[in-house]
């Protein structure tokens, strides 16, 4: 048996939408999986020289704890994974991890239910519920939380492309999130509401000129953006590239540019400003990922 996953990066936040709505986009991290006599872990491209090749890697340890959830330990595999979401960017690499480990424990085990059902657990590993619920149902996904647990959906868009630009520099999630107040006005919460039923509209028309009025945030890009070096500079740069919206992805430092056209010379402007702030920047356009994690199993030949 031979098991292929590829899980995609993800915009969380989505300007307004803090901590509740996600944007999976075409950039994978891919796992392959099968039986040996031990664990082994190959690791390929971003983080080939940091992540840990042994139970601690977070693809292994997401794996296990979805074996240990049905009574079992985790079988002895040869893994590799090949990973293109660069780490500490904002992009979700930890999210992908997570989300790619779960998808290759339940297909192992057989399982064929949705993936949603795996948010729980994802979501318990990962701690970023906007991160792993795009990647694991793709597209633009809103999630939050009841007392019943958590609750996705996955809004239908228009296709689109994003441009990206990561700036050489680095964020720590813990640290954004600690600059951010306790508790915020009445006229900001009302505010903030009123943005993300308008994004969500924006995004499912393609409405352009609204998406970019509606991708204004109060709750954390204004206490986040300082983290960045040269954010102002890139978002000025991008919107007078032709960028209609840009928005911090995750806590940063990437910076996720929309538009109906124009991705590369945007990602391009953003480059130019953030190199000008003594930053260089990698770029990407890429398409919004409709399918989330997808998985692939080859059976045993032996078993046809």
């Amino acid at each position: 048996m031979r098991i292929q996953v590829r899980v995609p990066a993800t915009i969380a936040n989505l300007g307004p939408g803090f901590d509740a709505m996600g944007l999976a986009v075409a950039l994978y991290n891919e796992i392959e999986a099968e039986p040996a006599p031990a664990l082994e872990v190959a690791l390929e491209g971003e983080g080939a020289d940091v992540l840990p090749r042994d139970v601690t890697n977070r693809v292994v340890r997401s794996a296990a704890a979805l074996f240990e959830q049905a009574g079992m330990m985790l079988p002895p595999m040869r893994l590799r994974c090949c990973n293109r979401i660069p780490l500490m960017s904002g992009l979700g690499s930890s999210a992908a991890a997570a989300v790619g480990g779960l998808a290759l424990a339940a297909a192992w085990l057989g399982r064929r239910g949705s993936w949603g059902d795996l948010l729980e657990l994802a979501t318990a590993l990962e701690g970023h519920p906007d991160n792993v619920a795009p990647a694991l149902l793709g597209g633009l996904t809103l999630v939050t939380r009841n007392e019943e647990g958590w609750i996705a959906a996955r809004v239908p868009t228009i296709p689109m492309r994003v441009a990206l630009a990561l700036p050489a520099a680095q964020v720590s999630t813990e640290m954004a999130r600690c600059l951010l107040p306790a508790q915020f006005p009445l006229s900001d919460v009302v505010a903030q509401i009123g943005h993300v039923a308008l994004l969500v509209h924006a995004f499912r028309e393609g409405d352009w000129g609204l998406l970019g009025r509606a991708m204004r945030d109060r709750v954390h890009e204004p206490y986040r953006a300082g983290l960045i070096p040269g954010y102002e500079r890139a978002v000025q740069a991008a919107r007078a590239a032709g960028a209609a919206a840009v928005c911090i992805s995750g806590s940063g430092p990437a910076l996720a540019a929309f538009a109906p056209e124009g991705h590369e010379a945007i990602a391009a402007a953003m480059a130019a400003a953030f190199e000008e702030a003594g930053f260089p920047a990698r770029t990407w356009v890429a398409d919004v990922e409709p399918e989330g994690v997808q998985v692939e199993v080859e059976p045993d030949p032996d078993l046809r």
